[in-house]
Parts: C-alpha cells; structure tokens; sequence
C-alpha cells in the first residue's frame, strides 16, 4: 500500500470529526444566542433571580439544541432508539444544565458578582465548561451511531486496544 493510501483513512476519520465539531458549534452556536437571549430577556422583563432565570432560558435552549442535534448536526445517527436518544439526551442536558448554572450560582452568590455583565460573563464561562461536556457526551452516548461503513475518528483506537497485549 502507498503512503498516499495509509494516510487516507485517518484523513477521512479526522475529516468526519471536523465535520462533525463543525455542526456540533453551528448548532451549539445557535442555541447559545438562544439561551442568551431568553436569558438577558427574562432577567429585564421579570423579578426572577438571575439562576432561576438562567434556568429557564438553559432549558429553552435544550430543546431548541435537541432539534438541532437530531435533524442536522447528527441526522444520520441511529433513528431507531428515538426514546433513549431522549432519555440520554435530557440526562445529560441536565448535567450540562447544572454545570452551566453552577458557574453561575458560585459567581453570583459565591463572590457577590450580580451585575448585567457579570451575569453575562460567568453565564457564558458556564456554557463554556458545559458544552465540553455535552459534546462529549453526546457523541458518546446519545448520538453515538454512525451510518455503516463509516468509523469514528476517536473510535479508531478501540479496535487495537480490544486486542489482548503481548507479553515479552
């Protein structure tokens, strides 16, 4: 085999996960502005603390991100488990939840930072942490199936490990 040729599998693996990262961030992307809006627009327009309203707008944003996820960023992921790929989806959108808001709640009743732009800052930083976590754990778990023929790039690996090691 050319070197040509043995470099082109782990291109295409690192092509698809791009890819991938790609449509995780335009979706992600969207329903950040989404959860930022609902967010800013709760806070001025209501007298909810600013967790509970940051809640709120994290949950809106879930289910605007599922949508997301489902029909774009992963549409040709395994549609035959739509009730687990829910159950997966909302358990690990709540811990997102509670690592996003978390950022939050230690900022504002931690260190007393409670200002507009604080909020907003630390909402942000919380999405930040948050959104490593989803990531994984959705490709991971919830929209873990890939169409047939096709590898995931950070899957590759597995193969060689499930073989039993050497012993010198």
């Amino acid at each position: 085999m050319s070197v040509r040729g043995a470099d082109a599998a782990p291109r295409s693996r690192l092509h698809r996960l791009l890819r991938e990262i790609v449509k995780f961030g335009a979706v992600g992307g969207a329903g950040l502005l989404v959860n930022l809006l609902v967010f800013n627009v709760v806070r001025h327009a209501t007298d909810l603390q600013v967790v509970r309203a940051s809640v709120l707008a994290t949950i809106v944003s879930i289910a605007f991100n599922y949508v997301g996820f489902r029909y774009f960023a992963y549409r040709d992921s395994d549609k035959s488990g739509r009730t687990r790929e829910l159950v997966l989806f909302l358990a690990f959108s709540a811990v997102g939840l509670v690592i996003e808001n978390g950022v939050l709640y230690v900022a504002t009743y931690g260190f007393g930072w409670h200002t507009p732009l604080e909020n907003n800052v630390f909402k942000f930083i919380g999405i930040g942490v948050a959104t490593l976590f989803r990531f994984w754990s959705y490709r991971s778990w919830v929209f873990k199936a890939l169409p047939v023929g096709e590898e995931s790039f950070l899957e590759h690996g597995k193969d060689r490990k499930a073989q039993p090691d050497r012993v010198a």
